[in-house]
């Protein structure tokens, strides 16, 4: 079996490489499970101050495998993966940095609200997609309601509209924009190469207390909606003309 997510080790930084390209880093059984295997190996590792996520292709996540999940008989395992998955990442004991140089989609912009940095390049774009599918962004407000201003929020959830690296910053969803990002983590991993594990360790539970209320009051709630979307007949259409690249049925003329 092909290796999807690459895991490596350098001067105190762990480096997770998202690497499933031909189906846009989508959030297969395999990748979450390599991906939550790696972060369990980093989180062990005294030697790790931080961990850096990135990807290769021109995708950085494009979120749940909607094939997958067609063959699982459901979304319900694929929605346990992302919910398990994200919390992961958010109750890691050291810092976990985004560099992102390409598209975010969906269930990867929830990935992308759960790290505690997140350097975007400039070509970066996001969508919270969910709503052209007859969805909503209901596993992955965990971690993103927490990053996005109100006005932020309304907008990009209700309009699935793309929106460009400058705006992620500004909505609160990006740390930077960088025309070289690995030179940018670079600086950021630097500093937290300077810090105690002990200092980081208790100094991140401050940062993402919201984030983790959300999960602890939530996450039910959201995975209940979203199973129950998943199975409607609008959500099902949206996915069906997705997958044939063509606009559902229920999409008005514009």
């Amino acid at each position: 079996m092909t290796e999807l997510v690459h895991y490596e080790v350098e001067r105190a930084i762990a480096v997770a490489t998202l690497d499933s390209p031909a189906n846009r880093n989508a959030l297969s059984s395999q990748l979450v499970g390599e991906l939550t295997a790696h972060l369990a190996a980093a989180a062990a590792d005294p030697q790790v101050r931080a961990v850096v996520l990135t990807h290769t292709g021109s995708v950085f996540c494009a979120g749940a495998d909607l094939k997958e999940q067609a063959g699982e008989g459901g979304p319900e395992a694929g929605t346990r993966r992302m919910l398990g998955l994200l919390r992961t990442v958010v109750e890691l004991p050291k810092p976990v940095v985004a560099r992102v140089d390409g598209a975010v989609r969906a269930g990867g912009v929830g990935i992308v609200g759960a790290c505690d940095i997140a350097v975007v390049g400039p070509t970066t774009t996001f969508a919270f997609t969910e709503v052209r599918l007859g969805l909503t962004p209901a596993i992955i407000s965990l971690t993103t309601l927490g990053r996005l201003g109100e006005r932020a929020a309304s907008r990009y959830y209700l309009t699935g509209e793309t929106f460009g690296a400058e705006a992620a910053v500004a909505s609160g969803l990006a740390s930077a924009v960088a025309e070289d990002t690995g030179a940018e983590v670079e600086t950021i991993c630097d500093a937290l190469r300077a810090c105690s594990p002990q200092g980081l360790a208790e100094t991140k539970p401050l940062t993402t207390a919201r984030a983790r209320a959300a999960f602890d009051a939530g996450a039910a709630e959201m995975q209940a909606l979203s199973a129950r979307l998943f199975g409607s007949d609008e959500a099902r259409e949206g996915m069906l003309a997705f997958l044939a690249k063509r606009p559902p049925r229920w999409a008005a003329s514009p």
